[in-house]
């Protein structure tokens, strides 16, 4: 075996880290003394009792939780006796014939505190802080306030810190350390995406199976706050409005539109996007797929002469669980899309993945992605990966 390939095969070990953030967190089952696998297969895949117990504020409806909050005496002081932590330490020894052709210890490349839970009845909270993100504070991405069942409704409303493709498929609860790409673009100078965003979300489950939701952002990603303590720097907000419908017990598909402003100097850009997705599930595989359609109608902001840039792009994802949700291992496939008259985002890749449960809470990874179109030259990356959380 040549040096190059022993390096590369080594160099992958702690890859797919990035492939596991929010909602996966420990606290949940230290709090109610369950496995992570009532909620997860494998971590930080979320399977559908998860996501009803993400939805229902992070706590197990009818369940009366032991010692949850401290007796003041107080019937309107709801205190938590013990908050509820998670940590995660993520780092990274990679190959990327693209670059410099080395092997790089990126340790720690994140070091993350999370924490959530039910502050009172039918409102609950959820944030992760990053200690450390690429050797650097990066601070707090999701913050949120939920209010569950409101007006005893199946209506929910998060306040704060989320990101707005999260109806769709959630970019922090994926398995592969390559990303959802087409999410992450932003065109020119607009500062708009599928992330991160500061803003509004309101869901409602219709018993016919139907989900709606509806967003209102800022559409300027987590811009820190001017001298003035504003967030946004333009009078407009962004919005968007999804729907999902479950066609047949393992088969879902759902559409959404986004349409909103950016303000810089005197210029305006106008932007929207249309998408399409689908879930097609078996007790052993799932498929993921999403398209997305943009138009920015002025991102490099000129005052003259502005300069209208079509994107499109998408995924598919392919998951395989030889032993469905009691599998110890499990291989994914990720290809990725983007086309754009804006040359440098123009991106095509294919991965393939492979995931080893060593404890329930500690997964081993090896991951490598082909990357036939960037602004970099075709190339391979390889790296191996360990993840966990406690």
């Amino acid at each position: 075996m040549g040096r190059k390939l022993k390096v590369a095969i080594l160099s992958v070990f702690l890859l797919a880290f990035l492939a596991s953030e929010a909602l996966a967190i420990p606290a949940f089952a230290r709090k109610y003394g369950m496995s992570c696998k009532v909620c997860h297969a494998p971590f930080p895949k979320l399977k559908p009792y998860g996501d009803e117990f993400a939805g229902n504020g992070f706590v197990i409806k009818d369940k009366e939780t032991p010692r949850y909050y401290v007796d003041t005496g107080d019937g309107l002081l709801s205190l938590l006796r013990e908050l509820p932590i998670g940590i995660r330490f993520e780092g990274f020894l990679t190959l990327n014939n693209a670059g410099s052709k080395k092997s790089d210890f990126t340790t720690p490349f994140i070091i993350k505190l999370l924490s959530g839970g039910e502050i009172a009845k039918n409102i609950s909270y959820y944030f992760y802080f990053f200690f450390s993100e690429r050797g650097e504070v990066a601070g707090l991405e999701d913050a949120f306030i939920m209010l569950n069942d409101l007006f005893k409704t199946d209506l929910d409303v998060y306040i704060g810190q989320f990101q707005v493709s999260d109806p769709l498929f959630k970019r922090e609860l994926r398995l592969t350390y390559e990303d959802y790409r087409i999410y992450r673009v932003r065109v020119g100078q607009a500062r708009a995406n599928l992330t991160y965003d500061r803003g509004i979300m309101l869901t409602y489950g219709l018993p016919t199976g139907t989900d709606l939701t509806f967003e209102v952002v800022n559409g300027l990603g987590l811009l820190p706050g001017d001298e003035v303590g504003s967030f946004d720097t333009d009078k407009y907000k962004n919005f968007m409005l999804r729907a999902s419908q479950d066609l047949a017990r393992n088969l879902r598909v759902g559409a959404f539109g986004y349409s909103g402003k950016e303000k810089q100097g005197d210029a305006v850009n106008s932007l929207w996007m249309l998408g399409g997705d689908l879930t097609l599930t078996s007790p052993k595989m799932e498929l993921n797929l999403q398209y997305v359609e943009r138009r920015d109608n002025n991102p490099y902001f000129y005052v003259l002469l502005p300069e209208k840039v079509a994107t499109r792009g998408g995924f598919a994802e392919l998951l395989y669980f030889p032993r469905g949700d009691d599998s110890r291992w499990y291989a994914a496939c990720l290809f990725n899309w983007v086309d754009s008259e804006q040359p440098d985002l123009k991106y095509t890749s294919a991965g393939l993945h492979y995931g080893y449960l060593l404890r329930r809470n500690i997964r081993a990874t090896v991951e490598g992605t082909y990357v036939f179109k960037s602004d970099l030259p075709k190339h391979f990356r390889l790296g191996v990966g360990l993840i966990t959380a406690y």
